[in-house]
Protein backbone atom coordinates (compact mmCIF):
# COMPACT_ATOMS: atom_id res chain seq x y z
CA UNK A 1 0.00 0.00 0.00
CA UNK A 2 1.36 3.42 -0.89
CA UNK A 3 2.10 5.95 1.80
CA UNK A 4 -0.69 8.20 2.94
CA UNK A 5 -0.73 11.93 2.30
CA UNK A 6 0.97 14.08 4.98
CA UNK A 7 -1.20 14.72 8.01
CA UNK A 8 -2.78 18.14 8.36
CA UNK A 9 -1.70 20.25 11.30
CA UNK A 10 -4.20 20.95 14.07
CA UNK A 11 -4.28 24.61 13.09
CA UNK A 12 -5.05 23.80 9.46
CA UNK A 13 -7.83 21.42 10.49
CA UNK A 14 -9.40 24.15 12.60
CA UNK A 15 -9.29 26.59 9.69
CA UNK A 16 -10.84 24.06 7.31
CA UNK A 17 -13.60 23.10 9.74
CA UNK A 18 -14.46 26.76 10.28
CA UNK A 19 -14.48 27.31 6.52
CA UNK A 20 -16.82 24.36 5.97
CA UNK A 21 -19.20 25.69 8.63
CA UNK A 22 -19.26 29.16 7.04
CA UNK A 23 -19.85 27.76 3.55
CA UNK A 24 -22.61 25.52 4.87
CA UNK A 25 -24.25 28.51 6.56
CA UNK A 26 -24.08 30.51 3.32
CA UNK A 27 -25.58 27.59 1.41
CA UNK A 28 -28.45 27.28 3.88
CA UNK A 29 -29.30 30.99 3.74
CA UNK A 30 -29.23 31.10 -0.06
CA UNK A 31 -31.24 27.92 -0.49
CA UNK A 32 -33.96 28.92 1.95
CA UNK A 33 -34.57 32.02 -0.14
CA UNK A 34 -34.28 30.02 -3.36
CA UNK A 35 -36.80 27.45 -2.14
CA UNK A 36 -39.39 30.06 -1.14
CA UNK A 37 -39.10 31.88 -4.47
CA UNK A 38 -39.08 28.72 -6.62
CA UNK A 39 -41.98 27.01 -4.85
CA UNK A 40 -44.08 30.17 -4.94
CA UNK A 41 -43.32 30.91 -8.60
CA UNK A 42 -43.79 27.25 -9.52
CA UNK A 43 -47.20 27.11 -7.88
CA UNK A 44 -48.31 30.31 -9.62
CA UNK A 45 -47.09 29.10 -13.03
CA UNK A 46 -48.10 25.44 -12.50
CA UNK A 47 -44.49 24.57 -13.32
CA UNK A 48 -43.37 21.12 -12.22
CA UNK A 49 -39.77 21.99 -13.04
CA UNK A 50 -39.83 25.10 -10.85
CA UNK A 51 -41.46 23.19 -8.01
CA UNK A 52 -38.86 20.43 -8.40
CA UNK A 53 -36.14 23.06 -8.29
CA UNK A 54 -37.64 24.49 -5.10
CA UNK A 55 -37.83 21.05 -3.53
CA UNK A 56 -34.20 20.46 -4.46
CA UNK A 57 -33.39 23.64 -2.55
CA UNK A 58 -35.16 22.15 0.47
CA UNK A 59 -33.08 19.00 0.06
CA UNK A 60 -29.94 21.11 -0.14
CA UNK A 61 -30.88 22.77 3.13
CA UNK A 62 -31.37 19.35 4.74
CA UNK A 63 -28.02 18.22 3.35
CA UNK A 64 -26.25 21.34 4.59
CA UNK A 65 -27.87 21.00 8.02
CA UNK A 66 -26.60 17.42 8.22
CA UNK A 67 -23.05 18.62 7.57
CA UNK A 68 -23.50 21.52 10.00
CA UNK A 69 -24.62 19.03 12.66
CA UNK A 70 -21.63 16.83 11.89
CA UNK A 71 -19.17 19.68 12.40
CA UNK A 72 -20.98 21.19 15.40
CA UNK A 73 -19.23 18.96 17.93
CA UNK A 74 -15.77 17.52 18.61
CA UNK A 75 -16.81 14.02 17.47
CA UNK A 76 -17.63 15.03 13.89
CA UNK A 77 -15.72 12.07 12.43
CA UNK A 78 -18.13 9.61 14.08
CA UNK A 79 -21.10 11.52 12.64
CA UNK A 80 -19.87 11.16 9.05
CA UNK A 81 -21.92 8.09 8.18
CA UNK A 82 -25.15 9.53 9.54
CA UNK A 83 -24.65 12.78 7.64
CA UNK A 84 -24.02 10.89 4.40
CA UNK A 85 -27.17 8.80 4.88
CA UNK A 86 -29.24 11.94 5.41
CA UNK A 87 -27.80 13.47 2.23
CA UNK A 88 -28.42 10.31 0.18
CA UNK A 89 -31.97 9.79 1.44
CA UNK A 90 -32.76 13.43 0.74
CA UNK A 91 -31.69 12.93 -2.87
CA UNK A 92 -33.85 9.81 -3.21
CA UNK A 93 -36.90 11.49 -1.68
CA UNK A 94 -36.55 14.38 -4.12
CA UNK A 95 -36.21 12.02 -7.10
CA UNK A 96 -39.25 9.96 -6.09
CA UNK A 97 -41.57 12.94 -5.72
CA UNK A 98 -40.38 14.85 -8.78
CA UNK A 99 -40.35 11.73 -10.97
CA UNK A 100 -43.92 10.79 -10.07
CA UNK A 101 -45.18 14.36 -10.46
CA UNK A 102 -43.49 14.78 -13.85
CA UNK A 103 -44.87 11.54 -15.26
CA UNK A 104 -48.34 12.54 -14.05
CA UNK A 105 -47.99 15.93 -15.74
CA UNK A 106 -46.96 14.29 -19.03
CA UNK A 107 -49.87 11.84 -18.89
CA UNK A 108 -52.41 14.57 -18.13
CA UNK A 109 -50.87 16.98 -20.61
CA UNK A 110 -50.70 19.83 -18.11
CA UNK A 111 -49.32 23.13 -19.42
CA UNK A 112 -46.96 25.36 -17.44
CA UNK A 113 -47.24 29.12 -17.78
CA UNK A 114 -44.39 31.54 -18.50
CA UNK A 115 -42.42 32.52 -15.39
CA UNK A 116 -40.05 35.49 -15.55
CA UNK A 117 -39.25 35.02 -11.87
CA UNK A 118 -38.26 31.41 -12.52
CA UNK A 119 -35.97 32.34 -15.41
CA UNK A 120 -34.20 35.03 -13.36
CA UNK A 121 -33.85 32.71 -10.36
CA UNK A 122 -32.34 29.95 -12.51
CA UNK A 123 -29.86 32.38 -14.06
CA UNK A 124 -28.75 33.74 -10.67
CA UNK A 125 -28.32 30.25 -9.22
CA UNK A 126 -26.34 29.23 -12.30
CA UNK A 127 -23.82 31.94 -11.37
CA UNK A 128 -23.77 31.57 -7.56
CA UNK A 129 -23.83 27.82 -6.94
CA UNK A 130 -20.54 26.85 -8.67
CA UNK A 131 -18.68 29.27 -6.40
CA UNK A 132 -20.14 27.82 -3.18
CA UNK A 133 -19.72 24.24 -4.38
CA UNK A 134 -16.11 24.66 -5.47
CA UNK A 135 -15.04 26.30 -2.22
CA UNK A 136 -16.70 23.66 -0.05
CA UNK A 137 -15.41 20.77 -2.11
CA UNK A 138 -11.81 21.99 -1.89
CA UNK A 139 -12.09 22.39 1.88
CA UNK A 140 -13.82 19.02 2.28
CA UNK A 141 -11.25 17.15 0.22
CA UNK A 142 -8.32 18.70 2.06
CA UNK A 143 -9.97 17.95 5.39
CA UNK A 144 -10.83 14.41 4.29
CA UNK A 145 -14.56 14.73 4.93
CA UNK A 146 -16.70 12.62 2.60
CA UNK A 147 -19.89 14.28 3.85
CA UNK A 148 -18.59 17.79 3.15
CA UNK A 149 -17.62 16.70 -0.36
CA UNK A 150 -21.02 15.01 -0.84
CA UNK A 151 -22.76 18.20 0.27
CA UNK A 152 -20.66 20.20 -2.18
CA UNK A 153 -21.90 17.87 -4.90
CA UNK A 154 -25.44 18.57 -3.77
CA UNK A 155 -24.69 22.26 -4.24
CA UNK A 156 -23.08 21.56 -7.62
CA UNK A 157 -26.19 19.64 -8.63
CA UNK A 158 -28.09 22.89 -8.18
CA UNK A 159 -25.91 24.37 -10.92
CA UNK A 160 -26.89 21.62 -13.34
CA UNK A 161 -30.51 21.87 -12.27
CA UNK A 162 -30.41 25.62 -12.83
CA UNK A 163 -29.24 25.04 -16.40
CA UNK A 164 -31.91 22.39 -17.00
CA UNK A 165 -34.59 24.59 -15.43
CA UNK A 166 -33.51 27.62 -17.43
CA UNK A 167 -33.59 25.64 -20.67
CA UNK A 168 -37.02 24.19 -19.90
CA UNK A 169 -38.56 27.53 -18.96
CA UNK A 170 -37.08 29.35 -21.96
CA UNK A 171 -38.18 26.64 -24.41
CA UNK A 172 -41.69 26.65 -22.94
CA UNK A 173 -41.81 30.47 -23.16
CA UNK A 174 -40.47 30.76 -26.71
CA UNK A 175 -42.15 27.79 -28.37
CA UNK A 176 -45.03 26.88 -26.07
CA UNK A 177 -43.84 23.29 -25.78
CA UNK A 178 -45.69 22.17 -22.65
CA UNK A 179 -43.75 18.91 -22.45
CA UNK A 180 -40.45 20.78 -21.94
CA UNK A 181 -41.27 21.56 -18.30
CA UNK A 182 -41.97 17.99 -17.06
CA UNK A 183 -39.08 16.65 -19.15
CA UNK A 184 -36.76 19.14 -17.43
CA UNK A 185 -38.14 17.97 -14.08
CA UNK A 186 -37.46 14.33 -15.01
CA UNK A 187 -33.85 15.20 -15.84
CA UNK A 188 -33.60 16.78 -12.39
CA UNK A 189 -34.97 13.58 -10.81
CA UNK A 190 -32.48 11.38 -12.70
CA UNK A 191 -29.57 13.54 -11.60
CA UNK A 192 -30.79 13.38 -8.01
CA UNK A 193 -30.79 9.56 -8.11
CA UNK A 194 -27.22 9.54 -9.43
CA UNK A 195 -25.96 11.88 -6.72
CA UNK A 196 -27.90 10.00 -4.04
CA UNK A 197 -26.21 6.74 -5.00
CA UNK A 198 -22.80 8.40 -4.87
CA UNK A 199 -23.51 9.88 -1.45
CA UNK A 200 -24.71 6.52 -0.14
CA UNK A 201 -21.61 4.72 -1.43
CA UNK A 202 -19.47 7.53 -0.08
CA UNK A 203 -20.14 6.46 3.51
CA UNK A 204 -17.81 3.50 2.95
CA UNK A 205 -15.43 5.36 0.68
CA UNK A 206 -12.64 5.70 3.18
CA UNK A 207 -13.29 2.49 5.10
CA UNK A 208 -10.09 0.74 3.93
CA UNK A 209 -8.04 3.57 5.37
CA UNK A 210 -9.80 4.00 8.69
CA UNK A 211 -7.69 1.52 10.60
CA UNK A 212 -4.35 2.85 9.44
CA UNK A 213 -5.57 6.39 9.80
CA UNK A 214 -6.54 5.82 13.39
CA UNK A 215 -3.22 4.17 14.16
CA UNK A 216 -1.12 7.13 13.10
CA UNK A 217 -3.51 9.78 14.40
CA UNK A 218 -5.01 10.86 11.10
CA UNK A 219 -8.62 11.85 10.72
CA UNK A 220 -10.66 8.92 9.32
CA UNK A 221 -11.29 9.57 5.67
CA UNK A 222 -8.28 11.74 5.02
CA UNK A 223 -6.45 8.93 3.26
CA UNK A 224 -9.16 8.64 0.67
CA UNK A 225 -10.16 12.20 0.08
CA UNK A 226 -6.87 13.97 0.61
CA UNK A 227 -4.50 11.52 -1.07
CA UNK A 228 -3.66 11.87 -4.75
CA UNK A 229 -5.83 9.69 -6.97
CA UNK A 230 -4.61 6.12 -6.93
CA UNK A 231 -2.11 6.59 -4.08
CA UNK A 232 -4.14 4.42 -1.73
CA UNK A 233 -5.17 0.96 -2.89
CA UNK A 234 -7.78 -1.33 -1.37
CA UNK A 235 -7.53 -5.07 -0.99
CA UNK A 236 -9.02 -5.77 -4.43
CA UNK A 237 -6.50 -3.54 -6.17
CA UNK A 238 -8.71 -0.51 -6.72
CA UNK A 239 -7.79 2.96 -5.61
CA UNK A 240 -9.65 3.84 -2.44
CA UNK A 241 -12.57 5.99 -3.35
CA UNK A 242 -12.80 4.75 -6.93
CA UNK A 243 -16.16 3.15 -6.21
CA UNK A 244 -17.66 6.23 -4.68
CA UNK A 245 -18.15 9.85 -5.34
CA UNK A 246 -16.37 11.42 -2.42
CA UNK A 247 -12.99 11.71 -4.04
CA UNK A 248 -14.07 12.27 -7.61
Amino acid sequence: MAALAPELTAGRRTVLRRRVRLLVAATIVYNVGEAVIALTAGTVASSGALIAFGLDSVVEVASALAVAWQFSGPDHESRERTALKVIALSFFALAAYVGADSVWALVKGETAEHSTVGIVLAAVSLAVMPLLSGAQRRAGRELGSASAVADSKQTLLCTYLSAVLLAGLVVNTLFGWSWADPIAALVIAAMAVKEGRQAWRGEACCAPAVASAAEDGREPGSACCASPAGSLVTGDGRAAGSACGCCA
